[in-house]
């Protein structure tokens, strides 16, 4: 016998018959596969038509364009690894880039031995501004956790503020790095033909991707990006996990303000926005790939692959630069629309 809707409680969802079996339906693997692995699959297939163009095989088929793909990756890799704390957590911080930016200059003017500068040792210009940036994911924690604001207008907010903290420090100028420091070193400097920088990305990958996946912690922010109040209810601190989160994103974010100091060997306080674009458009397209409908920290590596080889390769076929942004903005795009195709269907078993 059924119950009746007019006799359920308020304020529930209907309870199904009594005699009803709720039966999940089974995915197939032929499609579990493709959603897996097609970002993959993509991504061998962009390779393959650029290394056999003839406009851009010459050129593709090189250890200096490899390197180049890497290296275009690098930074925007290391601002997603950062947002990916509050990301999976189901929040955003769009403070990440400006506190990339915001490193970059503060270092570089610490070390500068102008008139302007301040002449410190390069070892303690980096250490000092990656040691203070957890502040700014302080700042961000108390608001949204304490003060209930907004994450999107706070991280916003804290970004406009971190961007003109740059500009006043630049005075709209760039501020070079000094030669022959180690930071010259570590961008010139190659093993087995890469660059130090791309090891060192990857070392921070590897500990994201355990942070994530393999510890409480970790997994306690895909519970709380799945559903909050069901996180509250099985006793996960959401509040305190939530402000690690932005900090954690900070202290991350100051790793890719250095990594783009010693590629560039200059910094300028507009530096951020590209890179948090970007690296936003990792972390949506990860959700496309390995595990479908999930932030995660291999999907956004292959991300970063895919679109540093399509820029290189639009690059080397002689399009002008306003391609790049065309081609950003159309694959962020694309990333959100299928993240969030893929994660309702998740949700909805």
């Amino acid at each position: 016998m059924t119950t009746p809707a007019s006799v359920q409680p308020t304020g529930t969802a209907p309870v199904p018959p009594t005699d009803t079996v709720v039966v999940a339906k089974r995915q197939s693997p032929v499609t579990a596969f493709f959603e897996k692995y097609t970002l993959i699959i993509i991504t061998l297939v962009v390779i393959a038509f650029f290394a056999v163009f003839p406009g851009t095989s010459a050129q593709f088929l090189t250890v200096t364009s490899l390197n180049t793909v890497l290296t275009n990756m690098l930074c925007p890799l290391m601002v997603a690894l950062a947002a990916m704390f509050p990301f999976v957590a189901g929040y955003m911080d769009f403070s990440v880039g400006a506190t990339a930016a915001l490193v970059c200059v503060l270092s570089a003017r610490l070390m500068d031995v102008t008139v302007n500068g301040f002449g410190w040792p390069v070892w303690l210009a980096v250490l000092v501004p990656v040691v203070v940036s957890p502040v700014i994911g302080v700042v961000n924690g108390f608001f949204v956790t304490r003060m209930k604001m907004n994450p999107f207008v706070t991280t916003l907010g804290m970004s406009l503020l971190l961007y003109g903290i740059s500009m006043l420090w630049t005075g709209g100028q760039r501020l070079s790095s000094p030669a022959g420091s180690f930071i010259t070193y570590f961008n010139t400097t190659k093993l087995l033909g890469l660059p130090l920088s791309v090891y060192a990305v990857l070392v921070v990958a590897l500990v994201v991707w355990y942070v994530l996946t393999h510890t409480p912690y970790g997994r306690s922010l895909y519970g709380m990006g799945s559903s909050t109040p069901s996180a509250r209810l099985v006793g996960i601190r959401v509040d305190r996990n939530l402000w690690w989160a932005f900090v954690i994103a900070s202290f991350l974010g100051s790793f890719a303000g250095i990594l783009q100091l010693i590629q560039v060997g200059s910094a300028t306080a507009s530096d951020g926005g590209s890179l948090l674009f970007k690296g936003i458009t990792f972390i949506f397209l990860s959700a496309t790939a390995i595990t479908p409908g999930f932030f995660n920290v291999w999907g956004a590596v292959i991300a970063g692959i895919l679109l540093s080889v399509s820029v290189t390769g639009l690059t080397f076929m002689g399009y002008a630069g306003w391609t790049t942004n065309v081609f950003n903005g159309v694959a962020l795009i694309a990333a959100v629309a299928l993240s969030t195709y893929l994660g309702r269907k998740k949700r909805n078993g």
